[in-house]
């Protein structure tokens, strides 16, 4: 399977870029990280923002599926291609 255009987006600090090459427009983005409480009116990252920024995409999709589940982050697995976490 191809790699996706965002898969150069996976490190730490790249939140911000990695969403907007996933939706295709910057303002989309931006717009989808302040609804979220990423990003503050101005556009700065607000506190939970430079928490998540410093995730990888991998402990991001983790932390999300962990925190629907109830479940500890270590019974999930990361696959890239997708960019989800499953149950191991």
């Amino acid at each position: 399977m191809a790699k996706t255009h965002t898969q150069k987006f996976m490190g730490r600090n790249q939140l911000v870029k990695r969403l907007i090459a996933q939706v295709g427009d910057a303002n989309l983005a931006y717009g989808i990280l302040k609804k979220r409480g990423d990003l503050d009116a101005s556009g700065n990252l607000t506190a939970k923002g430079r928490a998540r920024n410093q995730m990888t995409a991998e402990e991001r999709a983790i932390d999300r599926a962990s925190q629907e589940s109830g479940k500890p982050a270590s019974y999930y697995t990361y696959d890239p291609t997708t960019n989800r976490a499953t149950l191991r």
